[in-house]
């Protein structure tokens, strides 16, 4: 974890609080089936960073009352990086979240594309998680990275 504090990086861990507390991680991000957010937090303390994934507006007003730094919702698009993925939500569920949970940091999921990447940031996502555009072409994860990137400029 050293080398990633001596560049600036954060470490999320996904799903297991017992291995972010192990490696000294910045944070964890949660799903709906995993240790809930109140655990968490009182096992990594006030300085980690908790996500909690979502998947309906009801979900994420419920989630903004928890002691969560962030929440995720998605997945807006069809996705083959789950077995079972969540029904999508599509750009309207995505405005339809973000018109009701404020200015509650928000990050969009699921099918996230190079060709639909600007509509999640003009619905409302600060944020963006991408895994399987990423990963479709692997000698070409450096340039795909870069060119997502200029979004967030």
């Amino acid at each position: 974890m050293l080398i990633t504090r001596e560049n600036g990086v954060r470490i999320i861990i996904n799903d297991r609080v017992d291995i972010a507390l192990a490696v000294k991680a910045d944070g964890i991000h949660l799903g709906q089936d995993d240790l809930p957010p109140e655990n968490a937090r009182r096992i990594l303390g006030d300085d980690a960073v908790i996500g909690f994934s979502t998947h309906s507006i009801e979900q994420a007003r419920h989630a903004i009352s928890m002691p969560v730094n962030y929440i995720a919702i998605g997945p807006l698009f069809p996705t083959k990086t789950k077995e079972n993925p969540d029904e999508t939500i599509g750009i309207e569920g995505l405005r339809r979240v973000r018109d009701s949970i404020g200015d509650f940091p928000l990050v969009a999921i699921g099918g996230i594309t190079i060709d639909n990447i600007a509509s999640v940031f003009e619905a409302g996502a600060g944020c963006a998680a991408m895994i399987g555009e990423l990963l479709s072409e692997p000698d070409a994860i450096s340039e795909k990275t870069r060119e997502f990137l200029t979004f967030c400029q």
